[in-house]
């Protein structure tokens, strides 16, 4: 069986089906298929599926399997390729399904694919807990954690795959079956870093941990020329650090602050994001030395919630606009490389109204050392910290200059980085990329002999697609 490709009107969509099915001109249909990728925006799909339960998932992904469809799969619809909702394509649309159970005894919170990443911090922190996850409130939490999920808890807790505890899932056959290390173990091997190529999961159960409600976090803000000063200095202080401490650098334009000068607003500035989720009476030996490293123009940081410092970064995520998202690991954050992101963001061709970031992100402690490398599809090896960049623009003209910014950058960064990833912080950048990013050669020998199990025809496709093995 070979799966079509060919653009379809569906009239022969289930009528078992429940939820709300949307089609080019109908009223909800935009609205339904906006992403925070606006360059999605450019083709829609042939149809959206809304799904109201797994029930819906099954006779769609059934439908789909009979009919040898492709099957696209929005979460919450948070990805940088813009996979969720492909030009001509059927959509399984999860976004309405969006319960949280948090089961304070035991620490384990129940979340279905609907559900974004500020909703499950509200309703785990109504019993003092965590999930360790992102950084941005709207960022779908399937999304996240089946590419692997990093953020400011990675290093006292892991990586979210790390705190998984199973998963239920509707396989492309319309079959619901459960994964965690003893029932259908290779499965789950797969779904903690493999992306959304093995089936559609309707639930997933992590583990919690206890955090906050009170914190200590902010911002920290060093003008442009002491970047490369304060960064170096950086490297060898956070050698020593807390695995309460999660840090997270910044070079983007100011903020228009009261407490900075007119003259910095909207100019090239470092920011050290910190948050401290240690006890607040010792905060103070922990970010004293951050503050120390430099002469910053503002020292934003102080005890908040948990819930608030975990969205700070929201202002620089709208939804909508056009965009271009590249990364990958570094085995050091050296002197070399540290020019290389300075002499870019000298370069980048925004305008007002644009928004561009890059970013460094802190690892070791609990993600670096706790798990082996082949515990998960998710890979960490050798990576000590992670450089992001992110563009932002609404007009498509532009599409091109960014783009290409964007690919000069990661060119002169290749030198300096690993070849394995965070599948999440970065556009699909091509086979070979694909290839190397879960880490060894073996795991993605694994991560294709799976595939080839549960999805043989390689009808989940809209994604930084694995495909499936072959026996010869």
């Amino acid at each position: 069986m070979s799966a079509s490709t060919e653009p379809r009107t569906h009239s022969d969509f289930p009528a078992a089906f429940r939820g709300a099915v949307l089609r080019p001109g109908d009223e909800q249909y935009d609205a339904a298929r906006a992403l925070y990728q606006g360059r999605a925006a450019d083709e829609g799909p042939a149809l959206i599926a809304q799904c109201a339960d797994e029930e819906d998932v099954a006779a769609v992904l059934r439908h789909a399997f009979e009919h040898a469809i492709p099957v696209a799969v929005r979460g919450g619809g948070h990805g940088s390729d813009g996979y969720a909702m492909p030009g001509g394509a059927l959509v399984i649309d999860l976004s309405g399904m969006r319960a949280v159970t948090v089961d304070p005894e035991t620490r384990v919170v129940r979340v279905q694919p609907g559900v974004k990443l500020g909703e499950m911090d509200s309703a785990a922190q109504q019993h003092g807990l965590a999930v360790p996850a992102g950084t941005v409130s709207s960022t779908g939490v399937a999304g996240l954690t089946l590419g692997g999920g990093v953020g400011f808890l990675m290093r006292r807790h892991g990586a979210t795959v790390d705190n998984l505890l199973a998963c239920d899932v509707i396989t492309v056959d319309g079959r619901k079956v459960r994964a965690d290390e003893t029932e259908n173990a290779d499965l789950f091997w797969a779904l903690r870093g493999g992306g959304g190529n093995f089936g559609v999961v309707t639930s997933f159960e992590y583990r919690a941990h206890p955090i906050g409600p009170d914190v200590v976090a902010g911002q920290l803000i060093f003008p442009i020329d002491q970047a490369a000063d304060v960064l170096g200095k950086l490297r060898a202080h956070l050698a020593t650090a807390p695995r309460e401490l999660g840090l997270l650098v910044a070079i983007a334009p100011a903020p228009p602050l009261p407490m900075l000068s007119e003259g910095v607003h909207g100019k090239p500035v470092l920011i050290l994001v910190v948050v401290y989720t240690g006890e607040p009476t010792t905060a103070d030996e922990v970010v004293e030395p951050l503050a120390a490293l430099g002469r910053p123009l503002a020292d934003l940081v102080g005890k908040t919630t948990w819930v608030r410092a975990n969205s700070m970064l929201d202002a620089v995520a709208p939804y909508g606009m056009r965009m271009n998202l590249r990364g990958g690991y570094l085995p050091t954050l050296s002197d070399d490389a540290i020019d290389v992101l300075l002499e870019h963001v000298a370069t980048v061709p925004a305008k007002p109204g644009d928004i561009y970031s890059i970013n460094i992100s802190f690892m070791g402690g609990a993600i670096s050392e706790d798990v082996d490398e082949d515990a998960t599809a998710f890979s960490r090896e050798g990576a000590a910290w992670l450089w992001e960049s992110i563009c932002k623009w609404d007009a498509p003209e532009y599409d091109a200059q960014f783009d290409e910014w964007a690919t000069t950058l990661t060119e002169a960064m290749r030198p300096h980085a690993l070849t394995n990833g965070y599948a999440n912080l970065t556009d699909d950048l091509g086979e070979e990329w694909r290839r190397r990013v879960h880490g060894s050669e073996a795991k993605h020998r694994r991560l294709r002999s799976i595939k080839a199990t549960w999805d043989p025809c390689n009808l989940l496709r809209f994604n930084k697609n694995i495909a499936p093995g072959t026996t010869d």
